[in-house]
């Protein structure tokens, strides 16, 4: 009995994560009117290109890089099963498909969110940036601008699609991560 009440309640906490993340990913403000694109890092393959997720990133970096050209800042260190650190990995990928190399800063210190927006805006200050469009998963935008207010800078966001079948993991560990932004708010 106690077994069956603790697995109900372990799916209602899940179910209500999951809730929460895909209502804050649907009702995010619009974006509008930056002069610099933040891409935060995500996982580099062995082979040294980008994965499926980082690839998204970057995809949708480039479609309002088209639209409107402007610095762009791309985020993330090397990890430990990583040929090469994000930042770098992700201004070639950028760089091969017609952004100016001049146009891209390749941030290489972070290995997380807060660290990603915390060196950006080092350089957005550097370069006399002001308003950011932080590209980053679409499950991941609106914890992204939460940090993004604690770190001071005036942001929006656009999501990149994530695979369908990863939804219920993604949001689970995205609702877990809000828990943990929670938490570090109030120490």
């Amino acid at each position: 009995m106690i077994f069956a009440v603790l697995v109900l309640l372990a799916l209602l906490g899940a179910a209500a994560l999951i809730g929460f993340v895909y209502y804050m990913e649907t009702h995010l403000p619009t974006a509008v009117g930056s002069d610099v694109i933040i891409v935060l890092g995500a996982q580099v393959k062995p082979d040294g290109t980008p994965s499926v997720a980082l690839e998204r990133r970057l995809t949708a970096a480039l479609e309002s890089y088209d639209e409107h050209r402007q610095t762009v800042i791309v985020c993330g260190a090397q990890g430990a099963n990583e040929p090469a650190p994000e930042g770098d990995v992700m201004r070639e990928w950028l760089i091969a498909r017609g952004v100016l190399p001049e146009d891209v800063v390749a941030e290489t210190a972070s290995f997380n969110t807060r660290e990603n927006l915390r060196y950006a805006k080092a350089i957005m200050e550097h370069r006399g940036l002001s308003k950011a469009l932080v590209v980053t998963s679409d499950y991941h935008v609106a914890r992204a601008l939460a940090l993004c207010r604690q770190e001071g800078i005036d942001a929006t966001g656009k999501g990149s699609p994530s695979k369908p079948e990863y939804f219920i993991k993604n949001h689970i560990r995205e609702g877990l991560s809000w828990i943990k932004f929670w938490l570090e708010s109030l120490l």
